[in-house]
């Protein structure tokens, strides 16, 4: 817009939810030396916490031990985009996952009323729009016209969707009534708060070295455990032979000042519906609970042999890409300081499905892999690993993600090509959708390398 000032894209610096979540709680102890429980949980995100809280709320008799290498939340509980819904990525499983997915997210939203924990959650939806032609033919043949339950998503023609959400050149969009926005951090927070309040034990500042069956392998100390479960998620990789378990892709966000309203009225964006489109290069964002729009994506490279460092959680490049994608949605915002930037990893499996698995011979369970997807997905896991470490059988011990082991990922540098020849190719696809109109020839191709 011509005569005003271009707002920088931000550097990296802590989170949006980490900045407004309130006094950090007191730091807590590391574990030193040797201790003994029933259950060992190596990761204390929101599998983990999850799975303590179910263990502890079920069977107070069981001594359950979280360690965590950072702080609670350190991963991806505590940066990403403030998502609940009852998305899957992979389309064959999607139809059984979407229910227990969905009656998950009122299950989360009954534990933070019950135990007292404020994460700014609210139930407004997910608004996937098109703004494209090809957009608009790729997310129409995605449901049926008229939707079985109230519950399911419909579709919005541009006028319905302009109700929520005034994004400029819009022709429809499919409206999924299951999703929440929310304040990660605050969340898991109060998940650590609630584990431990029934008696979860949780250590800081500890991190694994090893897991075997029996045993967690500390820097300064041990737990022996008749179970240990494996919550790391997209820092899996570290751990001594899993380096191809699980493909660490970095997503990045940024998130504005708090705007004023008359800039809220020009946008439209009066409720919390999330918000997508249809590009294949995915952005995600949400109209924060202070007032400010948070906007996220893929696009920053995959690191060869599945590494991480905090030097990968912001990138200049992306979070401009980011910048002019906000502007391109919203040019009300175009003025708009970006305050925060940040990221990092998120856990692709090779198939792209979520998984858990618990095996009793063994002792050794693990859960995750959610490509991005995970805050009502690992608090189903860690409902449906609480009942398998427990014995219990339950509907959701019969999920189809409930499986004994997952296929690995190639060695590298097959590995790196495939990824980083994945995010080039999405991103070809969305260029060449926006200039002609029509659905890429890539597409099949991505879609069969997505589950899709």
């Amino acid at each position: 817009m011509p005569g005003r000032r271009r707002p920088a894209a931000a550097a990296a610096v802590p989170s949006l939810w980490l900045d407004t979540a309130g006094p950090a709680p007191t730091p807590r102890p590391r574990l030193l030396g040797r201790l003994t429980a029933d259950v060992a949980i190596v990761g204390a995100g929101f599998t983990g916490l999850w799975t303590a809280y179910h263990l502890r709320r079920d069977d107070p008799t069981l001594r359950v031990a979280v360690v965590e290498r950072e702080i609670a939340g350190f991963g991806a509980s505590g940066r990403n985009g403030g998502w609940c819904s009852a998305l899957f990525p992979v389309q064959s499983m999607a139809p059984a996952m979407r229910g227990p997915l969905a009656a998950t997210i009122d299950d989360i939203d009954a534990v933070c009323r019950a135990e007292g924990i404020d994460c700014d959650l609210v139930k407004d939806g997910f608004l996937e729009l098109a703004t494209t032609p090809a957009q608009l033919t790729r997310l129409r043949a995605t449901l049926p016209s008229v939707p079985a339950v109230d519950s399911a998503p419909r579709w919005l023609d541009a006028d319905q969707a302009a109700r929520l959400v005034r994004v400029p050149g819009a022709l429809g969009g499919i409206l999924d009534p299951q999703c929440a926005a929310l304040h990660p951090v605050k969340l898991v927070r109060g998940l650590a708060t609630a584990a431990q309040r029934h008696g979860a034990e949780l250590f800081e500042h500890s991190p694994a070295e090893r897991i075997e069956p029996g045993r967690v392998v500390l820097a300064d100390g041990e737990i022996q455990a008749g179970v240990v479960v494996r919550a790391t998620e997209g820092y899996t990789p570290t751990l001594p032979g899993l380096r191809r378990d699980l493909a660490p892709v970095y997503s990045l966000i940024i998130a504005t000042e708090p705007l004023p309203e008359s800039v809220w009225a020009e946008i439209g964006w009066d409720r919390r519906v999330t918000l997508s489109d249809g590009r294949r290069l995915l952005i995600y964002a949400q109209r924060s609970a202070d007032g400010r729009i948070v906007l996220g994506g893929r696009g920053a490279p995959y690191h060869f042999g599945s590494r991480t460092s905090p030097a990968f959680d912001s990138s200049p490049a992306v979070f401009e890409h980011l910048r002019r994608t906000l502007v391109t949605l919203f040019p009300a915002a175009a003025n708009a300081r970006i305050t925060h930037g940040w990221g990092g990893p998120l856990a692709v499996p090779r198939d792209w499905t979520p998984g858990v698995s618990f095996a009793p011979d063994t002792g050794l369970a693990w859960a995750g892999g959610y490509v991005g997807d995970g805050v009502a997905a690992a608090a189903l896991a860690g409902r449906t690993l609480a009942d398998l470490i427990r014995g219990q059988h339950s509907p959701r011990t019969e999920l189809p993600w409930v499986v004994d082991r997952r296929r690995p990922w190639e060695p590298e540098p097959a590995r790196w090509l495939g990824i980083n020849a994945g995010r080039l190719l999405a991103a070809a696809a969305d260029t060449r959708e926006n200039r002609t109109g029509r659905p890429s020839r890539l597409g099949p191709a991505l879609d069969h390398l997505t589950g899709h």
